[in-house]
């Protein structure tokens, strides 16, 4: 799905930067790349690093040697672990999403950092502008505030007479509140009254779920952030039995039966990081490598959780749909 002006400006962005980043190949002598991960249960972008980076002339062990730091579902290790990647010498650090992007941005101000799906870049000051990052930091970057925004749009076509929606958010998380304003922005447009939900960790999401109970949503919306690696299923548990309609970032939902997801994929994303480690590894200065946004995006409808929930989703609907589990 496609988000008319914003995206064909980010694709005219796109195709400028491919012209001016124009791959160079292995400089020559090894790269050593570290990439600092969350949590390795939902990280699907590995291997498509691995494999963009051989096309690109990179064999590993030859010219490219990778050290890999998991967090395991602990977000308060980003920060030690950001450090001990950064000691054992790399040449270039990859941080998939916020909480490693934002670990390694306190841990080295020198060290060339490329990010994969890192949300709302320059609200959260992790770059100067999308044009120019003007730091150590650039790569790829979700405007995660408008998808937010898109998601409230999304249940109400799916839900009929849908008009209370909670909110399910987590308040540390700078993106996140970003995220929860354009749905609030938003919502009024569509007829709907919010719920907001917010969590800062863990051990508050029994009272988040007593809350959402409470509340009785007609549908649900999930602002994941990197709690502990078990938050997600808790979440998706909670709304499959109680038959909450909820729509989750893609990825993050529909293999527990959650009933949709809407966002970017993050696969072609750690493909085209391969471009930034290539053109950083022949010397360029990720201060000047414009950071790119995704201009399409996945959005799966779960037909057996609609099924199980007694909802009828619009053919309309489903015909939109980029994938529809049946």
């Amino acid at each position: 799905m496609k988000h008319g002006l914003a995206c064909l400006l980010a694709a005219i962005a796109m195709l400028a930067m491919t012209a001016s980043i124009a791959m160079a190949g292995p400089p020559g002598h090894p790269i050593r790349v570290g990439i600092l991960i969350a949590d390795p249960e939902h990280n699907p972008g590995d291997q498509a690093l691995v494999e963009a980076l051989k096309a690109l002339g990179y064999a590993a062990g030859r010219d490219v040697v990778f050290k890999y730091k998991s967090a395991e579902g602990r977000p308060e290790l980003f920060t030690p672990l950001a450090k001990e990647i950064i000691d054992s010498g790399v040449d270039v650090l990859v941080t998939p999403a916020n909480g490693p992007t934002m670990a390694a941005a306190k841990a080295t101000q020198t060290i060339p950092i490329v990010m994969i799906g890192a949300t709302d870049v320059v609200e959260t000051g992790l770059v100067a502008s999308l044009a120019r990052p003007g730091k150590n930091i650039t790569g790829l970057a979700i405007n995660a505030a408008e998808i937010a925004a898109k998601r409230v749009q999304l249940l109400p076509e799916a839900v009929p007479r849908l008009s209370r929606v909670a909110v399910l958010w987590n308040a540390s998380i700078p993106s996140m509140a970003l995220g929860f304003q354009n749905i609030e922005q938003a919502s009024p447009k569509l007829g709907v009254a919010l719920q907001s939900v917010r969590v800062s960790g863990s051990d508050e999401f029994a009272q988040a779920f007593a809350a959402i109970g409470d509340g009785h949503p007609d549908g649900l919306i999930v602002l994941f952030g990197p709690l502990r690696g078990d938050d997600l299923p808790r979440i998706v548990d909670f709304v499959v039995r109680h038959k909450i309609p909820t729509i989750f970032e893609v990825g993050r939902g529909i293999s527990g039966g959650g009933l949709m997801e809407f966002g970017p994929n993050l696969e072609p994303m750690f493909r085209r990081a391969a471009v930034y480690i290539d053109k950083i590894a022949n010397g360029a200065d990720p201060a000047t490598l414009p950071v790119e946004e995704p201009t399409e995006f996945e959005f799966v409808i779960n037909l057996k959780a609609a099924n199980a929930m007694g909802i009828e989703i619009p053919q309309s609907l489903l015909l939109r749909a980029d994938r529809v589990v049946e």
